[in-house]
């Protein structure tokens, strides 16, 4: 495991108390759902999971996996039968293909992680990343720009087996620390 990836975000979950409060669940994700067609769900480095508890709260299995040992006991005590939490490191895990209706990755980036979540969704399956992007209104103190996506970029990693379904630039929402574009998208395997 990256242990010093481990460390830098379980003292974020420490330090920062307000990223464990219960949150409403991703807007574009509550309204993509009539779209899904089956019920098992991976939430991609899912934090204190408010989009795994509003997909559990929908009837969905979901799998939700980060690397943070304190967000993960955090979901945990919110005792849904229908949500497992795993500990792994993004860098090693082996995501079974074939195998989603949904995958889910939000305020997270890892462009080596899109192609193997694309290929983990089973047919029909659709992929909804939502993240945070170079933009010159971001009111966060420098970020490091490998996190940050560029103008369309998300567009950019699916070929003719994905249909886009929806694609947006907007300002986060206003719960979030510092006001900060975002882009999302979702495909569907074809």
């Amino acid at each position: 495991m990256a242990q010093n990836d481990k460390l830098k975000w379980d003292k974020k979950y420490e330090n920062t108390p307000f990223l464990l409060q219960k949150r409403e669940a991703s807007k574009k994700l509550i309204n993509l759902l009539d779209k899904v067609k089956g019920k098992k769900a991976l939430d991609v480095a899912c934090g204190a999971g408010r989009n795994s508890i509003y997909l559990a709260s929908k009837g969905f299995e979901v799998l939700a996996i980060d690397i943070s040992q304190v967000a993960l006991n955090e979901l945990a005590k919110k005792n849904f039968k229908n949500i497992t939490c795993k500990l792994v490191d993004l860098d090693d895990y082996e995501i079974p293909k074939n195998s989603y209706d949904l995958i889910i990755m939000t305020n997270f980036l890892d462009r080596n992680l899109i192609p193997k979540l694309a290929s983990a969704l089973k047919i029909d399956g659709i992929l909804f990343i939502e993240t945070y992007m170079h933009h010159m209104l971001n009111e966060k103190p420098a970020s490091n720009p490998d996190f940050l996506l560029q103008k369309d970029e998300l567009k950019t990693f699916f070929d003719d087996n994905f249909e886009i379904l929806d694609y947006d630039e907007f300002e986060n929402e206003d719960c979030e620390l510092f006001k900060m574009k975002k882009q999302s998208i979702e495909v569907k395997r074809v």
